[in-house]
């Protein structure tokens, strides 16, 4: 997962904040402890659901892949989106309606360029199972594969804006993860807005 910090300096106290793909609420649980937020979640796992109404999380059973279209627009001020993008049938699509309703967005995704998924490509001749990609190919909710890179071209070409961006590595120094994000971070946090 994201190293909360980021999260916390990007997102202004007292905001109204959306998770969508929320888990078990652990985010919107830091960031009202932390940030003071008025946060709701959307969240299509039953147990996670569960685990959200035990902490205290504000949470819908909704399917992301159906749109977001019955939210007004600007309702939020910042939408979240962890670890999920890659699991949806139309990632450009839920992008752009996350912009509609939202200020702001924090997307952070896994970076399918870490040098270990290549090695285990390169060496194995197998899809890698890693800490943070925990499934095998044959039961991922996995059905993108796509690196920092990708993410930015596909930014470009919708006409949204990358505010801020910031890389998530395991033991690698910060060093390394900037010289080569693409080949170092595990995981890759966007701060974006509309055209």
């Amino acid at each position: 997962m994201i190293d909360n910090k980021i999260l916390h300096s990007w997102i202004t106290n007292k905001s109204r904040v959306l998770d969508l793909g929320c888990g078990d609420g652990e985010i919107l649980c830091s960031l009202k402890t932390q940030n003071e937020i008025d946060g709701y979640g959307f969240e299509i796992d039953p147990k996670h659901i569960e685990a959200c109404i035990s902490k205290g999380v504000n949470v819908i059973e909704y399917d992301l892949n159906t749109g977001l279209e019955n939210i007004k627009d600007k309702s939020f001020d910042y939408i979240i989106m962890s670890h999920t993008l890659q699991t949806l049938r139309f990632p450009n699509l839920i992008l752009s309606e996350m912009l509609r309703i939202g200020e702001k967005c924090i997307v952070t995704f896994p970076n399918f360029g870490y040098w270990r998924v290549r090695l285990s490509l390169l060496f194995k001749g197998e899809m890698p199972v890693t800490k943070d990609l925990n499934h095998q190919w044959y039961d991922t909710p996995n059905i993108h594969f796509f690196t920092y890179r990708d993410f930015e071209t596909l930014c470009k070409k919708e006409g949204i804006n990358i505010l801020k961006r910031d890389f998530v590595g395991s033991n690698h120094s910060t060093v390394l993860r900037k010289i080569n994000p693409n080949l170092f971070a595990q995981t890759a946090v966007y701060l974006l807005s509309g055209a």
